[in-house]
């Protein structure tokens, strides 16, 4: 048995209530989770977890025994953490998720290049829009953007986008254009759901809006617009192309942009480690200020 091996999956279990969740964390089946942990609770000699049909549950030895293996397991991670924060290698499993329509577009395409630069890296990228839970879930990195709630985490600011409103030639040659933030609300609104889609901001403004079509997708609304389906008001990485070639056009130019951070968000830790810092430093010098998805749209930087 490898003692650590069979730590990390206990306390992942642990963690997790769940030895499937745990075995997609560490990439590993189920059935070597299992073995894992009933090797080590041969090995220690006491019963670690209660399994029933719905639940795990923590034994009283159980319970004492993750606290120090967490101890251990953090303790090891910080001091490798602290030998490879001097290297210039990058190497090892580095795990990153990211929102899907700017993972697609922005952040696959250096992900892969910074491979190409360092082979010795191996990458697990997931693209999701849902919250994931770094430390649980077991991630090195998240790219979000917007606001952050969660305390427990570092982030990191590597660029910035601005929310545009925009709509095609064709639906503005037949409802015409809002030039006023009142005639915004009379038109035909795409709103995106997972941020309060009804209720748009512009400056320190605040207004409802109304339209035909509701999505958790930035892509989804973008087309739409694309086809004449109503207005979207979309961060300006999603709509770049779409404005340069025409397809869409920004609306109420006018009016105060809101803008938006775009994070590194690690878990907190004594020593970053090495692939974690260096990527870090890629995409924030790839993606510069203004971004390159702005400075496509001849736009300028944004105020500090």
């Amino acid at each position: 048995m490898n003692l650590l091996d069979a730590m990390t999956a206990f306390v992942r279990v642990a963690e997790l209530g769940s030895y499937t969740r745990a075995a997609e964390t560490l990439d590993l089946s189920r059935t070597r989770i299992s073995r894992l942990i009933m090797e080590l609770e041969s090995h220690l000699g006491v019963r670690l977890l209660q399994r029933t049909t719905r639940r795990l549950h923590l034994t009283e030895a159980g319970e004492s025994y993750l606290a120090s293996a967490q101890g251990i397991l953090q303790a090891l991670e910080e001091a490798e953490a602290e030998l490879g924060a001097g290297s210039t290698e990058v190497c090892g499993r580095l795990r990153v998720n990211g929102p899907m329509s700017f993972g697609m577009r922005f952040l696959s395409p250096l992900i892969t290049r910074f491979m190409v630069e360092h082979p010795a890296l191996e990458v697990r990228l997931d693209l999701n829009d849902r919250r994931v839970d770094l430390l649980e879930e077991g991630y090195d990195l998240a790219i979000r953007i917007g606001s952050l709630p969660d305390s427990t985490l570092v982030a990191q600011r590597l660029a910035r986008c601005r929310m545009i409103a925009c709509a095609s030639p064709e639906y503005l040659a037949r409802y015409g254009e809002p030039r006023s933030l009142a005639e915004l609300t009379e038109h035909r609104c795409l709103r995106y759901r997972t941020t309060g889609g009804s209720e748009w901001q512009f400056g320190g403004q605040r207004l409802t809006v109304h339209g035909p079509l509701e999505s958790n997708n930035g892509d989804v609304l973008t087309h739409a617009a694309e086809a004449g389906l109503g207005i979207a008001h979309q961060p300006s990485f999603l709509i770049t192309e779409s404005i340069c070639q025409g397809r869409l056009v920004p609306l109420l130019q006018n009016e105060e942009p809101i803008t938006l951070g775009i994070y590194g968000v690690y878990p907190a830790r004594r020593h970053l480690p090495a692939k974690v810092e260096r990527l870090l430093d890629y995409l924030a010098e790839a993606w510069g200020d203004p971004p390159e998805w702005e400075r496509e749209m001849g736009l300028s930087p944004i105020a500090q």
